[in-house]
């Protein structure tokens, strides 16, 4: 069943505020095996002219479907979640995310497109900081396999 097309251009209310903290930042460092000293040594990052550790280019995964999200599991998109994959994610920063920062994401559902049988889904994720800086922004696509026929 095809995804209801409507919902191309929704936008939903910001997220409630997210606080990076280095311990996040080192384990998302691990979790993806990047052992670079900016995302683990504030005196690295320091001396590089960060305030303080950095995360890596692909950390917004964590938070980035804060707002928004409801919208995935809303009966009238009619996304089946059983069938969803990941299907691509991109960001363009305006400047890296650093331990303490306070984030706010609004999100939108920017495409809803047919791919074979597939369905796609696209969200972009607008993250700023709590005093409104602007951060970076995120595409994230998913997948519902055999959606459309």
């Amino acid at each position: 069943m095809a995804l209801n097309r409507d919902f191309v251009g929704r936008t939903y209310p910001p997220s409630a505020p997210y606080e990076v903290s280095r311990v996040k930042i080192r384990e998302f460092a691990a979790a993806i095996g990047d052992n670079n000293p900016l995302y683990r040594d504030r005196e690295a990052a320091r001396a590089a002219g960060h305030p303080d550790v950095i995360a890596p280019p692909t950390f917004p995964i964590v938070f980035s479907l804060q707002s928004g999200g409801e919208a995935l599991v809303d009966p009238d998109l009619g996304l089946n979640l059983a069938m969803v994959v990941h299907g691509e994610q991109r960001f363009e920063y305006v400047r890296p995310i650093h331990a303490g920062d306070e984030l706010v994401i609004t999100s939108a559902i920017t495409d809803i497109r047919t791919a074979g049988h597939n369905e796609l889904l696209t969200v972009r994720s607008d993250v700023r900081t709590v005093e409104g800086e602007p951060v970076c922004v995120t595409y994230n696509t998913i997948v519902e396999r055999g959606g459309a026929s």
